[in-house]
């Protein structure tokens, strides 16, 4: 077998999957994932593995694979990731998003940052791996999943419930948002690797009143009583929570930028973290936002119900209170109903494994310092938590100090540095090394 090199392989890797159209509106109406996990396959295929496509439904589909390791009586790592990216205007863009080109010593396109990045990475690193003859201490599980960004229904759930046995042996996992860096100065950089993220509850509020003539007096109208409930969520302050995870994170970066971490105003210190700041504030919090209303057919119709939609996030250790909150909020007349409900998660920032990511990092900048933070949205750890996997964000990207990386997920102009590509394959392949 020729011995491949991940480093030159990784960007062009990361081009072709952004090439495959692999877009996921949430309602299973787009081109699936299947395009996608046939190259990841082949590609694996190549160095001898032999991975499975597993599809959930039409085009749904995800590829598992086992690399065997040096000891397979130990516990298994996962490295998991999504096939899947967000819809996208391609009108709003520099380059078109599918377009995977490479302008500005920088791969472009829907997926460059979530998540097809960390999908070449793990890519090049095992083929570079396998083509050496090179095995992990243990077995190493690579999982590319469909449907992350509607939440694994048809993937990191689906794998979870009907092939919890590809998963035997697991009980630690990698996976994305988290390893990339954020310049402290010239010499230093944090890199954020995801312990805890919040939990999800998309809900569906629901009024009901008395439908009548527009021109009339009608003191049980569904739609005003439906605004009032959602101005009152909308506007809520949610109180400050400050979690293990979030607390660790604003003291390790206090004083890695030279003052003191104050607990009873931390939001001083997020606002000294420039962009970064909207991710990390959002972790401070409960939130609860408004994103959809619909009620009536004419103009002149009292109707008799009227809906809308709210985004709820909530902080381990804080969805009881949430809810409480929530319900006091919305009043006795307005119902909610789930639209998706998933756990939050945390995890002590300790042990081996940590070790092995903060240890493969300085080893490729000696300016590295691990931190733990929370993501304020959700992976498919959740679903894979459920199995028993303790897990983290950890796709490794050295980043220029001027780049908004955070700023892109899910944004425009997505875009990521081909050497920052390279610097990920490299601690990656220490890291599996000294997992």
């Amino acid at each position: 077998m020729t011995t491949l090199n991940g480093e030159d392989e990784v960007a062009g890797l990361c081009r072709d999957l952004i090439r495959i159209d692999s877009t996921n509106a949430g309602d299973n109406s787009g081109p699936g994932e299947r395009a996608a996990a046939e190259y990841v396959a082949e590609k694996l295929a190549e160095v001898g593995l032999e991975p499975r496509i597993l599809e959930s439904d039409s085009h749904r589909a995800n590829v598992v694979v086992r690399v065997e390791g040096e000891d397979p009586s130990r516990d298994a790592l996962l490295l998991h990731g999504h096939l899947d990216v967000v819809p996208f205007d391609a009108a709003d863009w520099t380059l078109h998003p599918l377009s995977g080109e490479i302008a500005d010593d920088c791969v472009w396109g829907r997926g460059a940052v979530d998540m097809k990045n960390m999908d070449a990475m793990i890519l090049a690193v095992v083929r570079q791996r396998i083509s050496e003859g090179r095995r992990p201490p243990r077995d190493v599980v690579l999982a590319f999943t469909a449907d992350e960004e509607a939440g694994g229904e048809y993937g990191a759930q689906w794998l979870a419930a009907e092939h919890k046995d590809l998963f035997e042996g697991c009980t630690e996992a990698i996976g994305e948002v988290g390893g990339f860096s954020v310049s402290i100065d010239d010499a230093r950089r944090l890199y954020l690797i995801e312990a805890a993220e919040k939990g999800i509850a998309w809900m569906r509020l629901t009024a009901t009143g008395r439908a009548g003539h527009g021109s009339m007096l009608n003191a049980e109208n569904a739609v005003t009583e439906l605004a009032e409930a959602v101005g009152r969520v909308g506007r809520y302050q949610w109180p400050v929570r400050l979690t293990r995870t979030v607390e660790t994170f604003l003291t390790e970066t206090s004083r890695a930028l030279g003052f003191d971490f104050d607990p009873d105003d931390p939001e001083a210190t997020v606002a000294k973290l420039g962009p970064l700041a909207r991710m990390i504030g959002a972790t401070l919090r409960n939130t609860a936002n408004p994103t959809m209303l619909q009620a009536g057919y004419k103009a002149n119709v009292i109707p008799q119900t009227a809906t809308a939609h709210i985004d709820g996030r909530f902080l381990p250790g804080y969805e009881e209170e949430f809810f409480q909150t929530l319900d006091e909020l919305l009043g006795p007349n307005v119902t909610r109903e789930f639209v998706y409900h998933d756990v939050a998660l945390e995890t002590g920032f300790d042990g081996p494994l940590v070790r092995a990511m903060a240890d493969a990092l300085v080893a490729e900048d000696p300016g590295a310092l691990a931190v733990p933070y929370t993501l304020s949205g959700g992976t498919d750890l959740k679903a894979f938590s459920v199995m028993g996997v303790r897990g983290f964000g950890f796709a490794p990207l050295k980043l220029p100090a001027d780049l908004d990386f955070s700023g892109m997920f899910h944004g425009v102009d997505e875009r990521v540095p081909v050497d920052s590509l390279k610097f990920g394959v490299r601690v990656l392949d220490r890291f599996l090394d000294a997992c």
